[in-house]
C-alpha cells in the first residue's frame, strides 16, 4: 500500500522514496503511516494474505507466516501460536522479507544489523537468497551455536563486540552510515512485518488476551498497530488485553511500567537472549499504548522459562528457546486457566537454541 514515513521525535514527514529508517533530521524513529484503509481485508490465516496492509515493493513470496494455532493440551483456554514454524525457526522472518525487499527496492547491495541472535540468523538468510551482503553486530556473550551458524551457513559477516544488544544497535546505525548500507533490524519496515501475525490470530479466534515475549518491544509495537488498524477496518471492535512479557532478570520496561518513571537502562543478565535488551527500542511507544488499551507488563524467573521449555517439548514433541516459553510462563504465572470463559493466546516466539 501507499504510505510516508513521520518521525515520532520531531514529526518530520517523509515519503516512500526516502531510503533510510532514521530521521535524517532527528535520527528518530519513523513510524510507517498510510492513506485511508478505503478496502476489505478478507482474514485468512495466510501472511501474504496481508501484502495490501504492508508498505508497497517488490516482494518475492516466501513460505513465511500463516503458522500454526494450537489448542493447548492441557488448558481448554490456551492456544499457543507457533512461529517456530517459520524458515528460522522465529517470528523475526516476517519483518525481515519486508526490510530486504525494501533494500532491494532502494538499490543496496548490503544491509546490516544488530541482533542477539534471530534477528542476525533471519536478516542473513534472506540476504542471501536475494543474493545481497549481510553485515551483523552481536554481543560475544550470544549463544556461540547461532553465531557460528550464521556465520558458516549464510555467508554473514560478524562482528562481536564486548557490550549487549543497546551496544550493538549503536555500532550498527553507525556503521549504515559510514558504509552507506540499509540499516535493518527493529524498525518501522519491520513492525509491519510482524504485525500480520495478529491479522492471524484474529482469523482463527477472537481473543481475550494475547501473550507476547518483549525484547526490543517490535513485536509487540506491531500486535498494537495491527489492532488498531482492524479497528480503523472494522473487522473488531474491542482489543484483545496485551501483556507483554520479560525475563526477570532483564525487565527494563515492566520497571517502568509499574514504576510510571522513564525506561532506564538494566543490563541483560538473562540466559533467554532472544530477549536480553536492557533499553527496547519501542518501549516508550508500547508503554503508552498498553496503558490506553488495559494492557500491562509482568516478569517471568529463568526457572519458570525452563520448566515450560521442558514442557513444552515433552507435550507437543517441539523445541522452543527459553524466550518462547516465556509466555506461557506467564500464563502459569497469571493463574489465566482459572479464566475458563476467557480465550488466551500465548506466542512461542523461536526455537533456536
Amino acid at each position: 500500500m501507499d504510505y510516508s514515513l513521520r518521525c515520532l521525535d520531531c514529526n518530520k514527514l517523509f515519503d516512500s522514496n526516502y531510503n533510510k529508517q532514521k530521521c535524517n533530521a532527528c535520527n528518530g524513529l519513523l513510524e510507517v503511516e498510510y492513506k485511508k484503509f478505503n478496502f476489505k481485508i478478507k482474514m485468512q490465516n495466510n501472511f501474504w494474505n496481508y501484502e495490501k496492509i504492508l508498505p508497497k515493493s517488490n516482494y518475492r513470496h516466501y513460505e513465511i507466516g500463516g503458522t500454526k494455532l494450537i489448542k493447548s493440551n492441557e488448558y481448554k483456554n490456551l492456544f499457543l501460536k507457533l512461529e517456530i514454524q517459520n524458515p528460522t525457526n522465529s517470528f523475526k522472518d516476517r519483518g525481515s522479507v519486508v526490510e530486504i525487499a525494501k533494500a532491494i527496492e532502494y538499490g543496496y547491495d548490503e544491509v546490516v544489523c544488530a541482533s542477539t541472535g534471530n534477528m542476525a540468523y533471519s536478516i542473513s538468510y534472506f540476504a542471501k537468497l536475494n543474493k545481497i551482503k549481510s553485515r551483523i553486530f552481536i554481543s560475544n556473550n550470544a549463544n556461540k551455536d547461532k553465531i557460528n551458524y550464521i556465520r558458516s551457513t549464510h555467508d554473514a559477516n560478524i562482528t562481536q563486540i564486548r557490550g549487549d544488544f543497546t551496544d550493538a544497535q549503536k555500532l550498527a546505525e553507525q556503521y549504515a552510515l559510514r558504509h552507506n548500507v540499509f540499516l535493518t533490524g527493529d524498525y518501522c519496515y519491520r513492525k509491519e512485518g510482524q504485525k500480520t501475525m495478529i491479522y492471524e490470530i484474529m482469523s482463527n479466534i477472537k481473543p481475550d488476551y494475547v501473550l507476547v515475549p518483549i525484547g526490543n518491544a517490535t513485536l509487540i509495537s506491531g500486535i498494537l498497530k495491527g489492532l488498531n488498524e482492524m479497528k480503523t477496518m472494522r473487522i473488531i471492535n474491542n482489543f484483545p488485553i496485551i501483556v507483554g512479557i520479560e525475563a526477570q532478570l532483564c525487565n527494563p520496561l515492566e520497571k517502568a511500567f509499574n514504576s510510571q518513571k522513564a525506561i532506564k537502562y538494566q543490563k541483560p543478565m538473562t540466559k533467554a537472549d532472544a530477549i536480553a535488551v536492557g533499553y527496547p527500542t519501542f518501549g516508550e511507544s508500547v508503554i503508552n499504548e498498553l496503558r490506553k488499551k488495559s494492557g500491562f507488563i509482568i516478569s517471568v524467573t529463568e526457572n519458570e522459562m525452563k520448566k515450560e521449555q521442558k514442557a513444552f517439548h515433552e507435550d507437543y514433541g517441539l523445541i522452543c528457546e527459553l524466550a518462547g516459553a516465556a509466555s506461557i510462563a506467564a500464563f502459569k504465572k497469571l493463574r489465566l486457566e482459572n479464566k475458563k470463559n476467557k480465550k488466551i493466546i500465548t506466542i512461542i516466539s523461536g526455537g533456536n537454541i
